[in-house]
C-alpha cells in the first residue's frame, strides 16, 4: 500500500459522496491543501484524518486504507460439534468481526 493508493481511494470517496475536495477538506476539518497533498500522494494522511474523512465520504478506514474485507483478512479454525457446520460457524463469527471491524473504522472503542 502506498500513499498514492490511499490517495486514489479517498478520491474515489470523496466523488462518490458528490463532495467537492473544499467540502470534503471542510467536512474534515482539514485544510484543502493538505487534503490535496493526501490525494495526491505527496503527504501520508494520519490515522485522525482518515477517521474524519471516512466519516465525512460514508467509507470506512479500512476501505480508504485499503486493508480490505473482515472476510479476506480472516482465517477461522475450529472444530465443529453438536452437528454444527463450520460454514454456518464461520458466518456466524464474521457478523461480530465487520461489527468489531466497523466500530474500529470509525474510531469507536470497543468496551469491556
Amino acid at each position: 500500500m502506498t500513499m498514492t493508493d490511499v490517495g486514489v481511494r479517498i478520491e474515489r470517496a470523496r466523488v462518490s459522496a458528490g463532495l467537492s475536495q473544499r467540502a470534503l477538506a471542510d467536512m474534515a476539518a482539514i485544510s484543502q491543501p493538505t487534503l490535496s497533498r493526501i490525494v495526491s500522494g505527496q503527504r501520508t494522511a494520519k490515522m485522525p484524518e482518515l477517521v474524519a474523512i471516512a466519516w465525512a465520504t460514508g467509507a470506512t478506514v479500512a476501505e480508504l486504507a485499503g486493508t480490505g474485507t473482515v472476510a479476506e483478512r480472516v482465517e477461522c479454525a475450529a472444530r465443529a460439534t453438536n452437528h454444527a457446520d463450520m460454514d454456518s460457524m464461520r458466518e456466524a463469527l464474521l457478523h461480530f468481526l465487520e461489527l468489531d471491524d466497523y466500530l474500529s473504522g470509525q474510531a469507536i472503542p470497543a468496551t469491556v
